[in-house]
C-alpha cells in the first residue's frame, strides 16, 4: 500500500452546539497537515469538511482558505496551508484514501448516508469519536456503525488530547487501536509528531470503549469536587471508575481479547485521570452537585449549549445493561445516570463509593 499516494479527507463538523469540542477537528487536522505535506507516501492535500457559517461577515472555509486559521474555534493557531476547508461532505471526501471522522456521534449515520456512494471502497476510516450506540440490540461501538454504514475498515484514535493543548504543541500521548497490522505503522507515520506520541494496539474495541466510559467517571469526580471532597475522594472515583471500564469491556468487547495492558495506554488511565481533573464533563458534575441546576439548564449556561458526551454515555451504557441483568454490577456508572436523569440526590454518590463491591 505504501507505493502509491495516500489522499487524506478529514470529516470536522464544527457547530457549536455539538458534543465534540469543535476545537478537536481543527487541531488534528493541524497535525495531519504538517505529516502530509512531510512525507511522500501521502498526498500533499488534506480535505477538511467545515460546516459553513459567517463569522465576522465572512465565510468561515474562506476564512481557513485563506488565512489559515479557524478563527471561531481555534484561534491563534495557524493550520498548514495545505488544509483545505471544504464545505461540502461529498466533496470533501471524494478520492480520499483515510477518512478521519470527528463529528458528535449522533451525526455519524447522517454523514455516512452522504457519503457511501462517493468513497473509495479500500478507504481506511479512522474514528475519534468518543461514544456508543445503544439500541435494542444492545451496545454497538461507533467504529461498528461506521464500518456497517460504509463497509470500510475502521480504526481508531483516542487518547489524552485536550485540543488546545495538541494544538499548542504541549506533550502528549494518544493510542490507535487498529487491528489490521499492515495499517497501523502508516497510520502512526500520519498522525505522530515530536510531542504528539502515538502508540499502536490491536484492541481497537477497548480502545474505544476506554473512550466513551471515562466520561461517566468524570461526571462522578466533578460530583465530589462540588460536595466538597479532596483528591483522596477524587483518586477512589478514578480508581473504580477504572475497575467497571475493564469489567464492563470484559462483558461487552468481546470480538478481541481484553488485555490490561490496554487500560496502561494513554487511552486507558491517561484519559481517565485528563479527564476527571479538567474537561467539561467534570466542570458541568460540579456545577450540578453545587447549584442542582439540570445537565441541560449548565450545558445552556456555561457551554453555550454544546452537549456532553458523560451524561448520555451513562444513560446507552444503563439500556444496555438493563437489557442484559447486570445494574448492580456497575454502580458506579448506574449512580450517574440516576442522579443525572431519575432526579436521585447527587449526595448518593458518595454512598455509592462506600459501598462499591470492590471493597467486599
Amino acid at each position: 500500500m505504501c507505493d502509491h499516494h495516500f489522499r487524506v479527507s478529514q470529516q470536522d463538523h464544527s457547530i457549536h452546539t455539538e458534543t465534540l469540542k469543535p476545537a478537536q477537528g481543527s487541531a488534528i487536522a493541524k497535525i495531519v497537515g504538517a505529516n502530509a505535506a512531510k512525507y511522500d507516501k501521502f498526498d500533499t492535500t488534506v480535505n477538511m469538511w467545515v460546516f459553513e457559517e459567517m463569522v465576522n461577515g465572512r465565510k468561515l472555509t474562506e476564512i481557513i482558505n485563506t488565512d489559515h486559521e479557524n478563527v471561531k474555534y481555534l484561534p491563534g493557531h495557524k493550520l498548514p496551508p495545505n488544509v483545505v476547508a471544504v464545505p461540502d461532505l461529498t466533496e470533501a471526501a471524494k478520492g480520499a484514501d483515510i477518512l478521519i471522522f470527528v463529528v458528535p456521534h449522533q451525526f455519524i449515520v447522517r454523514v455516512c448516508d452522504t457519503i457511501k456512494d462517493h468513497i473509495k471502497k479500500d478507504a481506511i476510516g479512522m474514528s475519534l469519536i468518543k461514544g456508543v450506540d445503544a439500541s435494542p440490540e444492545g451496545l454497538k461501538l461507533i467504529s461498528e456503525v461506521i464500518r456497517a454504514k460504509l463497509g470500510i475498515t475502521m480504526t481508531v484514535l483516542m487518547g489524552a488530547n485536550i485540543a488546545n493543548e495538541v494544538a499548542d504543541e504541549k506533550f502528549c500521548e494518544t493510542t490507535i487501536g487498529c487491528t489490521d497490522k499492515a495499517h497501523g505503522p502508516m497510520l502512526k507515520e500520519l498522525m505522530q509528531t515530536t510531542n504528539f506520541r502515538v502508540t499502536v494496539v490491536e484492541e481497537s474495541d477497548v480502545v474505544e470503549i476506554c473512550g466513551a466510559l471515562k466520561n461517566i467517571v468524570a461526571v462522578g469526580a466533578g460530583f465530589c469536587d462540588g460536595l466538597g471532597f479532596g483528591d483522596n475522594t477524587k483518586a477512589a472515583v478514578i480508581r473504580l471508575g477504572l475497575m467497571e471500564m475493564i469489567a464492563f469491556a470484559k462483558v461487552f468487547c468481546t470480538n478481541c481479547p481484553v488485555s490490561p495492558a490496554t487500560f496502561l495506554e494513554s487511552c486507558g488511565i491517561a484519559d481517565l485521570i485528563t479527564t476527571c481533573y479538567g474537561g467539561r464533563n467534570r466542570k458541568i458534575g460540579e456545577a450540578f452537585a453545587k447549584t442542582g441546576k439540570t445537565i441541560e439548564q449548565l450545558e445552556n449556561e456555561l457551554l453555550n449549549g454544546q452537549k456532553l458526551q458523560g451524561p448520555a454515555t451513562a444513560s446507552e451504557v444503563h439500556q444496555v445493561l438493563t437489557q442484559k441483568n447486570m445494574v448492580a454490577k456497575f454502580p458506579l456508572f448506574t449512580a450517574v445516570y440516576e442522579i443525572c436523569f431519575n432526579g436521585h440526590p447527587v449526595t448518593e454518590f458518595i454512598s455509592c463509593l462506600q459501598n462499591h463491591p470492590e471493597h467486599l
